[in-house]
């Protein structure tokens, strides 16, 4: 995007200040199929030296251009969905939360079919590097943030959000269920909905933790996560699981699973305490414990049918979500 194609909405104007000039309009990345677009404004005579801007366009037919060809109806509704979602979390939620665990949002503002977000500049706070390849302190960071995350939000409402959260939920993928070869996957789906959802320690989770969606300050030692199109209600350790498989070198990483796990559970109670003294952490951590599998095989049961032959689905996440089934007798 250039400059001469970017126009200063009233309601960005009111946030920058009517003095303030855009310098550059710098496209970040489209969106999505091309739901629209992520911008970084540099700017001049403002109280702040830059924005980002996350200008949605709600378009009312299925899009051509979906990457693994899934252009259905259902699924351009899903991703309506999940942009209204995070205009509600960044509108209602995010400001309630501790200050840098995610963008702060200036202004939620909706233009007929468009949705702007006028989101804080994690390069201001340092904290703005994406890594493709994670060091440990880097995991680590994401761990601890993410039990953060989970306690800080238990048992809170879903209101304006996804009320069972994640991209790869049973109840939106009905057509991915059907695409399932294996059967075994395929006939434990429902089970495993089921035992996720009745668990009674429910939490918000951010529902798309890979690793592209932390920025890290310089050391590695501080995070901030992005992207919350389908944050919503689960147990944390579906956000751990889609972490892991995003980040870990599957060919080495049976104890590092274990040991990470171990980690994000540390940091879970510590922060349960802290968040939620009301709330035994014990049991909370007994019990996300011992649906960890699961949840990793609810993943792992929709990449079977929308992807099967993604780099996600290898020996040990077989092996080790065929274990949790076995675990489970399903």
């Amino acid at each position: 995007m250039i400059l001469s194609d970017f126009t200063v909405t009233p309601t960005l104007r009111e946030v920058i200040g009517s003095k303030a000039q855009v310098l550059s309009c710098d496209l970040i990345q489209t969106l999505w199929s091309g739901y629209g677009h992520l911008v970084r404004l540099e700017l001049a005579q403002s109280h702040l030296s830059s924005v980002i801007i996350k200008a949605i366009q709600l378009p009312d037919e299925v899009p051509a251009n979906h990457p693994k060809g899934w252009n259905t109806q259902l699924s351009h509704q899903r991703k309506l969905k999940s942009y209204q979602v995070e205009f509600s979390w960044y509108q209602d939620f995010v400001s309630t939360m501790p200050y840098g665990w995610a963008p702060q949002c200036f202004s939620a503002h909706k233009y007929q079919s468009q949705l702007e977000l006028i989101l804080e500049d994690l390069k201001l706070l340092d904290c703005a590097r994406v890594v493709k390849t994670a060091t440990e302190m880097e995991i680590k960071s994401v761990l601890k943030w993410l039990a953060q995350f989970h306690a800080f939000w238990l048992g809170s409402n879903t209101n304006g959000l996804w009320k069972q959260g994640t991209y790869w939920h049973l109840a939106t993928r009905p057509d991915e269920w059907q695409a399932i070869q294996d059967e075994r996957f395929k006939q434990a789906a429902h089970i495993i909905d089921v035992k996720l959802n009745e668990c009674p320690y429910q939490t918000l989770v951010h529902g798309d933790a890979k690793l592209a969606n932390f920025c890290f300050n310089e050391q590695g030692s501080a995070v901030s996560a992005v992207d919350f199109q389908y944050v919503g209600g689960g147990v944390g350790v579906k956000d751990v699981a889609l972490f892991f498989t995003t980040t870990l070198d599957f060919s080495t990483a049976d104890s590092n699973v274990a040991s990470y796990l171990d980690y994000y559970f540390i940091q879970l109670h510590l922060a349960i305490e802290h968040f939620k003294p009301e709330i035994n952490a014990n049991h909370v951590c007994e019990e996300w414990r011992a649906l960890f599998g699961l949840a990793w095989a609810d993943y792992q049961r929709f990449l079977l049918g929308w992807s099967p032959e993604h780099s996600r689905i290898n020996a040990f996440t077989s092996k080790f979500t065929q274990q949790a089934l076995d675990d489970f007798q399903l």
